[in-house]
């Protein structure tokens, strides 16, 4: 018996609507994979980067991890920010959180398992240094708040990276941006963070 048949079952009737819409649209995503974006985002499996975007399989490089951090010692992460920037030559690096998220809470109330407190290390620090502002909000405020402080950071994280400095002084096109998502509404927000070479000087 086929385990998890549901799934498979749901698989069957996707590929057969997508084959109906478009019958060379299998061919042409085997043929190549060329996205101009490399999201990284949060694991959290109310945050579909494709579905989000309106984006097409193909069209989008995928990260994923708890609240969406990019930490230096983080091999998956770097390698995927270096195939995206170098290999793929993705135009733009799209850093995504979302409020609500159930990382940044337990960064702010220093909880969870071991190895997710281990994770989110990072993350508290952002939280200890800006405590005193982030403590004068009432709770939901200073969750979204810590949400797009997280954002930001991340954002930062990657445009600082050799990876992308690296891009920057080959001359290639690149951007990053921080954005978050409200799950609630389904909308994206841009946090007015873009970073490329004509901002870093």
């Amino acid at each position: 018996m086929r385990l998890l048949k549901e799934l498979f079952d749901n698989n069957e009737q996707w590929a057969r609507l997508a084959a109906q819409r478009d019958p060379r649209f299998f061919h042409r995503l085997a043929a190549q994979q060329a996205p101009q974006f490399l999201w990284v985002g949060c694991s959290d499996s109310r945050v579909p980067a494709n579905e989000i975007t309106g984006l097409q399989p193909g069209e989008v490089f995928v990260h994923r991890n708890i609240a969406n951090l990019v930490k230096r010692d983080d091999s998956n992460c770097l390698a995927v920010i270096q195939y995206a920037i170098e290999v793929l030559a993705v135009r733009h690096v799209l850093v995504v959180g979302h409020y609500g998220c159930g990382g940044v809470a337990a960064a702010m109330e220093h909880g969870g398992p071991h190895l997710v407190r281990e994770w989110l290390a990072p993350l508290r620090e952002i939280y200890v240094r800006h405590r005193q502002d982030l403590d004068a909000l009432p709770y939901a405020r200073r969750w979204d708040r810590l949400c797009e402080l997280n954002v930001i950071y991340q954002a930062r994280a990657v445009a600082e990276s050799p990876i992308v400095r690296s891009a920057w002084s080959r001359g290639q096109e690149l951007a990053v941006h921080g954005w978050i998502y409200r799950i609630q509404d389904g909308r994206l927000r841009d946090l007015d963070v873009t970073i490329d070479r004509q901002t870093t000087g």
